[in-house]
């Protein structure tokens, strides 16, 4: 009998199951399960890319420091406290390799992305979760989960698979009443959709004990590369580039992650799109019966009655070529998770979905 076993926790993370991008025998299937911008990146990114493609055989820069330089100028940061990553989750990752292991606790919301939990089980930390009030962060229900163990505190705001989020007062109660030993991040994988939204930036700024994590997955329409980054105290990212792999990006990504970021025009036209046909959607799906609460991102939370009606929604949607995301695995098994795309698929959508309702 093997002898050979990995870490504790290893074994309690379950594989990471991503948004379904096909449907077998349909051709003409629209995919709105993986909040993916329908608009693409900006033309300036691709054209930033496409240039790099000359220098494959060259490193990238490991300090990513045009990158870093680029974030700070347009956002009005501090260059020397960007890190970036192979997408937000290596930052998560990161986070709770260099400040979670056996014996901590990493606190989460019900609902909070799953990297959360599988990143904590990863690095030999102990996951709480934490209720929800409604399906939005519940502050109180967070600090009273916290112990002399906790060494992180997970919130996406806005939430994602939810779509909700609470106000930067909140926020900042939550910070002042962590215990002193740990961190709260606030991932803001969906903050550029959010008009004057800065995703805690100043908070960072004016605290030693919070950190931001953002993307270039969602708003800048780059989920294909795997990018993002995160904004801390000049502390906490000198610990995370310890554990920062060297080259971890590659060259192609940094140079269209920078292109994107400078094209603040584009960026502003996908919040605009993104907002209206959002609204649409939601007003739409609820007048057939299906509500959602207020999105401050880019997808709505269908509610059904029940699971079966959920299910066989999706199994009808399915049908029609049209792929959205069952998010059971986050506690909302009631629900259907939906990206907002373009004109077309947002009226094929709810086309379909009343055919559905009519039908039953």
């Amino acid at each position: 009998m093997t002898k050979i076993a990995p870490q504790p926790g290893i074994m309690e993370i379950d594989l990471y199951q991503g948004g379904a991008a096909h449907v077998a025998g349909l051709d003409n299937v629209v995919k709105l399960s993986s909040n993916e911008n329908p608009l693409g990146p900006s033309p300036a990114a691709i054209e930033a890319y496409r240039r790099a493609s000359y220098d494959l055989h060259r490193y990238p820069s490991s300090d990513h420091r045009a990158l870093r330089g680029a974030i700070a100028e347009v956002l009005g940061l501090d260059a020397d406290r960007i890190i970036c990553g192979a997408g937000s989750d290596e930052v998560i990752a990161f986070l709770c390799q260099a400040y979670a292991g056996p014996g901590n606790e990493v606190v989460h919301t019900e609902h909070g992305f799953a990297m959360y939990r599988i990143s904590a089980l990863a690095a030999g930390a102990t996951p709480v979760e934490v209720r929800e009030r409604e399906r939005v962060t519940d502050v109180d229900a967070i600090l009273a989960a916290c112990t002399d163990a906790t060494r992180l505190v997970f919130i996406a705001n806005p939430n994602n698979p939810t779509g909700t989020m609470i106000g930067l007062a909140e926020i900042e109660r939550l910070a002042e009443g962590l215990p002193p030993q740990a961190l709260l991040v606030l991932d803001g994988a969906y903050a550029e959709y959010v008009e004057g939204y800065d995703g805690g930036a100043e908070m960072v700024d004016r605290r030693d004990n919070v950190v931001m994590t953002r993307t270039f997955s969602k708003l800048y329409g780059l989920g294909g590369l795997r990018i993002g980054w995160g904004y801390g105290p000049a502390h906490v990212i000198d610990v995370l580039n310890r554990v920062r792999g060297p080259f971890n990006l590659s060259q192609a990504a940094l140079a269209a992650a920078e292109a994107a970021i400078r094209d603040r025009a584009y960026t502003d036209h996908c919040r605009v799109e993104n907002a209206r046909w959002r609204t649409w959607l939601a007003d739409a799906l609820a007048e057939i019966g299906v509500p959602s609460d207020v999105s401050c991102a880019n997808f709505v939370l269908a509610r059904f009655a029940n699971q079966a009606e959920a299910e066989a929604c999706d199994d009808y949607l399915k049908t029609q070529g049209l792929i959205v995301r069952r998010v059971a695995g986050y506690n909302l098994p009631q629900c259907l998770r939906i990206t907002v795309g373009d004109e077309s698929a947002c009226r094929r959508v709810v086309h379909a979905v009343r055919q559905f309702k009519g039908a039953r």
